[in-house]
């Protein structure tokens, strides 16, 4: 009898074990929903504002549980309102810097690669601070920074769009270095991503030219102001 009632009360223990740990999972989980509402709400505050931000909020990451947090899906509607603002500001396709995004971060403002590069147009803190760029993480900064600074690459070389890429992508003085776009793989594959990603979605391209071939104008290794911190690690 005894035994019996020993074994009773295990099983009653283990279902109360049971049913606490459910309400733990479930309060776990309502509390994860909470954080990823509050953080979506902050973002879209902040993307409507220019250079604020939230008291005490960390800008480098948002931290959920053991791992970060990023909003591919944050408010598509408001960024496509940020670029149409940053394209005209700078007198830009707005379907060339929408492709532009899509390539760097997959419209994630948060998105930070191994190297540092930051937001949506992946911009890294040298050029940020050349840019103006306050805080890259808000995506209205992110975003009149970076465009801003592929206007600047258009022009320098006289509207050609994949030079100009390949300059976003690999740093301006290696593509003056190979008159051309630099025959480094990953640069290839990104003017060749944007041209794909445009065509698809606009119909519109831009001409490709052939890789360049030829051996750099200069040896001797130099720096280049901005996405050269690509060639040896990719986010």
């Amino acid at each position: 009898m005894a035994l019996i009632e020993r074994r009773r009360a295990d099983s009653i223990e283990a279902a109360r074990s049971r049913a606490t740990l459910c309400r733990r999972r479930r309060r776990g989980d309502r509390a994860r929903r909470f954080t990823r509402a509050g953080v979506a709400a902050a973002l879209a505050l902040l993307s409507r504002q220019s250079g604020r931000e939230p008291a005490g909020e960390d800008r480098a990451q948002v931290e959920v549980e053991t791992t970060n947090f990023h909003l591919a899906g944050h408010d598509r509607e408001a960024l496509d309102a940020l670029i149409e603002e940053a394209a005209a500001e700078h007198g830009l396709s707005a379907h060339l810097v929408r492709a532009v995004v899509q390539a760097e971060s997959a419209f994630d403002p948060l998105a930070v690669s191994p190297v540092g590069a930051q937001g949506l147009m992946q911009l890294m803190p040298a050029t940020a601070t050349r840019m103006g760029v306050a805080n890259p993480l808000d995506p209205r900064q992110n975003l009149l920074g970076g465009v801003k600074y592929l206007r600047e690459l258009l022009d320098r070389f006289d509207g050609n769009v994949a030079l100009a890429l390949a300059g976003y992508n690999a740093g301006p003085s290696r593509v003056i270095r190979y008159r051309g776009i630099p025959p480094y793989g990953e640069t290839r594959g990104y003017v060749t991503r944007v041209h794909r990603i445009l065509a698809q979605s606009t119909g519109a391209s831009f001409p490709l030219p052939a890789p360049a071939r030829l051996a750099p104008m200069h040896r001797r290794p130099g720096h280049s102001a901005h996405h050269h911190r690509r060639l040896s690690s990719r986010r």
